[in-house]
């Protein structure tokens, strides 16, 4: 990580393709997870995700704990990668609200809340999934 200690802000994620994210001063990447002050490449081994049941409670309380107080999930480029029961329950029990305080979204439409809320410096957080 670059000055992760430094940054408050979420970086914004600069390009968006098939297979690919570029974030504003990070390596290139794949999947990323995106908070407050940083960004590092998503391992979907480390919390055993794959596409069903999704996405696991495991990586969204990572972001919680870097200070992400809005959380971005990206379902994938066509919409194939789920969100496990559990993780939409940590949301809930944490006390946040579908599309207020979390949002569940295809990649491209997660892209473009992410950089919207970091623009305007809302400590945000993302899983974002660059392909299907």
């Amino acid at each position: 990580m670059i000055n992760s200690e430094i940054q408050t802000q979420s970086p914004c994620i600069e390009e968006l393709k098939w297979g690919s994210m570029k974030v504003k001063g990070f390596p290139s990447g794949k999947d990323f997870k995106l908070f407050p002050g940083g960004a590092e490449e998503w391992d979907w081994s480390k919390s055993n995700t794959h596409h069903v049941p999704g996405i696991q409670p495991e990586d969204v309380e990572y972001l919680l704990e870097k200070k992400a107080k809005y959380i971005v999930l990206s379902r994938g480029m066509k919409n194939q990668l789920k969100i496990a029961t559990e993780t939409e329950d940590l949301l809930k029990e944490k006390g946040m609200q579908l599309n207020v305080d979390y949002f569940i979204e295809t990649t491209q439409d997660a892209h473009q809340r992410y950089n919207q809320l970091a623009e305007e410096n809302k400590p945000v957080g993302a899983l974002i999934h660059s392909t299907c």
